[in-house]
């Protein structure tokens, strides 16, 4: 071997060598601590008195304590993210084998024309209220898309588009995680006392809420019917990502603030769901080809790994967000609510 391929294939062992040294102890610890504060979070759930909230809600409240108690653990960054970023997707894969295919057919349209009420309505009306209040309107656009889309990654996404600054992206999904979680929760609370069917909580849920997590952790308690309706309801919204970003980089480039093409990821996990949903519900000589015992098997998986999901998400929320920016917040709640509101009457 050569000199300069010895020092290169030198260089190449150290950076992998320091890679498995720090990347991946805080990627296998960032998975092990979702994977416990999900398991406390099943175990609230089984407690008489404490079940009322579910599985889901209890792993992000105690996210959410822990990161106001002792802060985000950094160290553990790496697979917190992992598990709530790739793990989301994979439980959302899964949930697709709870769908029957035949609901897609039957209420697939009328969910999409509901989507686009629900983004158009939110994010025009958080700018509305955001130029009433003098907010930062740049921070606004942010929250107006994260409400009417699919919340933080909703935000991640158009940032670079709108050329929003890293504090801007960073305080919106926070602000969207706060809020969010707070309304997933009350959701819960009264859907018992609500004259809806479970599909039609579930579709309300789906094209209402803000993140796909916060969606899950509404409907999950109204049963798999209602979880797998607001899942297609929310999967919609976040299809219109698509066309929103392309609106968006029209309006940059015919305003002169965006120089080069800005390259969009392809939410590809949506075609997963769409094809568990095919498998799931394919029969042959009138019988399911996956078995019920293997389906509810899944289904179990696909659950506590949504729980672990959920405590990166409660990480993300943190008290000091609101009083930075209260004014965007404020538009972004008065915004949520005329949302519900407008959405309840639709469901």
């Amino acid at each position: 071997m050569t000199e300069p391929a010895y020092s290169k294939a030198h260089t190449h062992t150290n950076r992998l060598v320091q890679w498995t040294q720090h990347t991946l102890p805080g990627a296998a610890g960032g998975i092990i601590f979702t994977f416990i504060i999900a398991l406390m979070g099943y175990g609230l759930a089984s407690v008489p008195g404490l079940n009322y909230l579910g599985q889901l809600a209890w792993a992000i409240l105690i996210a959410a304590l822990y990161r106001q108690l002792f802060g985000y653990p950094e160290k553990l960054r790496v697979g917190i993210q992992f598990t709530a970023k790739k793990l989301l997707r994979l439980a959302i894969i899964l949930y697709g084998l709870k769908l029957n295919i035949g609901i897609v057919f039957q209420q697939g349209l009328g969910l999409m024309m509901k989507d686009v009420i629900s983004v158009v309505v939110a994010i025009g009306l958080t700018l509305l209220i955001a130029k009433w209040l003098k907010a930062d309107m740049s921070l606004s656009l942010l929250l107006g898309i994260g409400t009417g889309v699919c919340g933080a990654a909703a935000i991640a996404a158009v940032s670079p588009i709108l050329k929003a600054k890293e504090k801007d992206t960073a305080l919106g999904a926070g602000l969207i995680a706060f809020l969010g979680t707070v309304v997933a929760i009350g959701y819960t609370l009264v859907q018992p006392l609500l004259p809806l069917t479970d599909t039609q909580y579930g579709a309300w849920a789906g094209v209402s809420l803000h993140e796909i997590a916060h969606v899950a952790l509404a409907a999950a308690p109204a049963g798999e019917d209602a979880l797998a309706i607001s899942l297609l309801a929310k999967l919609g919204r976040v299809f219109l990502l698509v066309p929103l970003s392309i609106i968006l980089m029209f309006w940059m480039k015919r305003s002169g603030r965006m120089q080069a093409q800005t390259k969009m990821e392809f939410p590809w996990f949506l075609l997963g769901f769409i094809a568990t949903s095919i498998l799931g519900s394919w029969e042959f000589t009138g019988q399911p080809i996956i078995p019920l015992p293997i389906k509810d098997m899944i289904s179990q998986a696909a659950s506590f790994i949504l729980a672990m999901a959920m405590v990166g998400l409660g990480l993300n929320v943190h008290l000091k967000d609101i009083r930075r920016a209260w004014r965007p917040l404020l538009a972004m709640s008065i915004t949520t609510v005329l949302l519900i509101l407008l959405t309840y009457v639709m469901a």
